[in-house]
């Protein structure tokens, strides 16, 4: 078998592993990236990437450590093969398409389109054709521009971006489309941390985390909600054993078991190589899917109950008196809290809750740490709120070594938002980009990412631009998006590796093929470089190292730059071939638009980058009081009829986002197989469901309509009872677009209500 074909579908399984990294680690990520390249090009990069004035992973968020703190391989696992995976030595040209149609690459799984290598020069399927075919790159932006000025309204068209995005290319997109008059920026944090945003914003008047790095390690106690590290971000089990070693305790909620979360084995330390490691979770609570909100309003009960016993010595009434608004409505609200209600809600006992408590009260200093386990469900934002009150009540906000953290798992994400990647900026940033830039950008809100998939299916919306990412696996309702792709006069991908989003084509497809972060990018004005901002506000450079896959490749810069200028004109005095030239010209203007960018070309070339300031930690918040706020949030609680379980779609270990590199998940033990189903034993003895059987998942919604996922094995597996997991984008069909976050739009990927039926039952 070549290596750019899809594996034999030969489903093993082994026990699941109860630590992450340690010399597999290395040895799993070094084969797949000298699988991808050669030797020179591997060194090249893992001895870049993450240092200061080197190529930022375009993996997670997750920050580096300081200047002279910086370890020589900064990077994880997943890191090194992510980065590898993009400096691939294979190369998609113009005989690929010629070889392959649209229809058959259609039917090509994510794994072996990834595998074909970087794209190289750009493609146009015109419309009745099923072929890509070369195009140059001014008629291709001609054809886009064309149409773009061929819409009714500005609103009908779709700029959609990922956190792969740099900093100045996301500035560039924003102006663009406001210029061009549209607020329809939807983006992957909609999908992801909207929920976060929604309830800090709400709460503390920011809708970022307030915590750093050194936080992590100074904290007492750290809570690790909703997320897996050691797959998803694996670097931060470093920083969760430095909080370990410096004294603090770590406590796991989780509907799963996760390897990273149990024990850490650092690939370069020698108790790491040749010890144990180091434990890294004190408690694991295996929470039922939902249950998340539950239990925080248990502790917080639990706390408000402490204080009546010894008052004056469990809250700190002086945070809550001088920094917060709403105390005594909550804690009236907190009180009715029903024991009943919350240990079915979680699936725990009061034992484990109280022990949970007791930690909280032998801590000064607590962190919630939180990803999509908390983001993606119908109450995500209550949930994130209640958080948020339960930190504030013993002021674990704004002072050091505590905060909320919600952990962002793509790149720049978060400085995708913070260049105004989002379709409901605040007026403030609309009227300085008025001043800098002498247009008057549109006032009314854009679309987010269910809505435009809403949009293009009832004919509102008739053309996208995804600038990176994968926007059809990443969605959710699979058909939905598909069709409503389909519908669009056109669509237009920003590239690097081809993806299910290039087969899935308006009547005019075009692929514009660009430069990867690992690639040297030369303009008029010389060797240029980009900047992100990692999820704790660290704004630094990557700079690219390798030579550029194919010389036909332009940067994300200029192929937005030469976009705007073909499709705006002289309609805005925007210097967009001044931009293209020479990015230190972009950071000059986003020096004056974005706040805490100030003299961003001179702050940035400092070895480490600049710390954006967070005004929570200086007890400053962006409320309409002035104040932090407490939220009452109704209990809520998630429940599956009798014969059906609550399934959350997860990420196996060898993916990043929606691109799997092994059809394997190392540490949770399955092997050769995408397409199975985690269940508890228990459960599938109950449903009387034999381990292996192979099943068809059927979601079920209010909409009467049933959405099914063929051809699923099962696998018994220690998950929380009553739920289930199975693997994303395959399970995405389950997700209704209607199902979404109360307030934040988020899909819920989370909670899905399935039954398992025998496959190939009629339907």
């Amino acid at each position: 078998m070549r290596k750019n074909e899809d594996p034999e579908d030969e489903l093993s399984v082994t026990p699941p592993k109860t630590w992450a990294t340690g010399v597999p680690g290395v040895a799993h990520a070094l084969q797949y990236s000298l699988g991808q390249t050669s030797v020179r090009r591997t060194a090249l990069t893992l001895l870049n990437v993450n240092q200061a004035n080197g190529i930022d992973c375009p993996g997670c968020a997750w920050p580096e450590h300081g200047p002279g703190k910086r370890a020589r391989n900064e990077y994880c696992e997943n890191g090194a093969k992510h980065i590898n995976d993009e400096a691939t030595s294979r190369r998609v040209t113009a005989d690929f398409f010629r070889e392959h149609s649209v229809s058959e690459l259609d039917q090509k799984s994510d794994y072996w389109l990834n595998q074909q290598g970087r794209l190289t020069e750009p493609m146009v399927k015109r419309p009745g054709s099923d072929h890509y075919e070369p195009v140059a790159w001014d008629e291709a932006l001609g054809l886009l521009a064309a149409e773009l000025r061929g819409l009714d309204s500005p609103d009908e068209a779709l700029f959609y971006t990922s956190g792969r995005v740099s900093n100045e290319a996301a500035f560039l997109l924003q102006l663009f489309a406001r210029a061009y008059g549209t607020n329809n920026l939807p983006d992957c944090s909609n999908m992801c941390h909207e929920s976060s945003g929604s309830a800090l914003q709400e709460t503390l008047g920011i809708g970022k985390g307030s915590v750093s790095l050194e936080d992590i390690h100074d904290a007492d106690l750290v809570f690790v909600v909703g997320q897996n590290p050691g797959t998803n971000h694996p670097r931060m089990l470093s920083a969760l054993e430095e909080t370990k070693r410096n004294g603090g305790q770590v406590v796991a909620v989780n509907p799963l078991p996760e390897a990273g979360l149990m024990r850490f084995k650092h690939p370069q330390k020698v108790r790491g190589v040749i010890g144990r490691g180091t434990e890294i979770a004190d408690q694991f609570l295996q929470i039922r899917p939902g249950g998340d909100l539950a239990l925080f309003q248990a502790l917080n009960r639990l706390l408000l109950e402490a204080e009546d016993e010894a008052p004056g010595q469990v809250l700190d009434h002086g945070f809550i008196d001088a920094h917060s608004t709403g105390f005594e409505e909550y804690a009236s609200h907190a009180r009715q809290v029903c024991w009943d209600d919350v240990l079915t809600a979680t699936g725990l006992s009061r034992d484990e809750i109280e022990r949970v408590h007791s930690r909280v009260l032998g801590s000064r200093k607590v962190i919630v740490c939180w990803a999509m386990g908390l983001t993606q469900h119908k109450h995500g934002v209550p949930t994130i709120r209640e958080i948020v009150n339960f930190l504030m009540l013993r002021g674990n906000i704004g002072k050091p070594g505590a905060g909320v953290c919600p952990v962002r798992g793509h790149s720049n994400v978060q400085g995708d938002r913070t260049m105004g990647i989002w379709e409901r900026m605040p007026q403030s940033f609309l009227d300085a980009l008025e001043r800098e830039f002498g247009f008057t950008p549109p006032a009314e809100h854009g679309l987010d990412s269910v809505n435009a998939i809403r949009a293009m299916l009832e004919g509102r919306a008739r053309l996208f631009v995804g600038v990176a990412g994968n926007f059809v696996r990443a969605s959710p309702d699979s058909q939905a998006t598909e069709e409503a792709l389909r519908r669009c006069r056109l669509t237009a991908h920003i590239s690097t590796k081809l993806n299910r989003s290039h087969t899935v084509c308006g009547e005019t497809a075009l692929i514009l093929p660009t430069l990867g972060r690992s690639d040297r990018d030369f303009q008029a004005g010389g060797e240029q470089f980009v900047t992100v901002e990692d999820s704790m506000s660290e704004v630094h450079i990557s700079r690219g190292r390798l030579a550029p896959a194919s010389p036909r490749l332009l940067s994300e810069v200029s192929i937005i730059s030469r976009l705007a200028r073909a499709a705006l004109g002289d309609k805005t005095p925007i210097p967009w071939e001044e931009f293209e030239a020479d990015y230190d010209t972009i950071r000059d203007r986003i020096s004056r638009v974005v706040p805490g960018f100030e003299d961003f070309n001179a702050r940035v070339t400092v070895p480490g980058g600049f710390k954006l300031p967070n005004p929570v930690n200086e007890f400053k918040f962006n409320t309409p009081s002035g104040k932090a706020v407490f939220t009452r949030n109704e209990f809520t609680m998630l429940q599956a009829p009798k014969g059906h379980l609550l399934l959350q779609t997860l990420r196996s270990h060898d993916q990043w986002n929606t691109i799997p590199y092994a059809m394997n998940d190392r540490y949770r033990g399955i092997h050769n197989a995408r397409r199975i189903v985690l269940v508890n034993p228990e459960d599938l003895e109950e449903l009387n469901i034999a381990d292996r059987t192979e099943v068809d998942l059927v979601g079920v919604w209010h909409d009467g309509v049933e959405r099914r996922a063929k051809g699923f094995r099962v696998v018994a597996y220690p998950t929380a009872r009553g739920s289930a997991a199975s693997y994303y984008p395959e399970t995405n069909v389950l997700v209704p677009l209607d199902s979404v976050a109360d307030i934040s739009n988020t899909p819920t990927s989370k909670g899905i209500v399935c039954r398992l039926e025998a496959a190939g039952l009629p339907v």
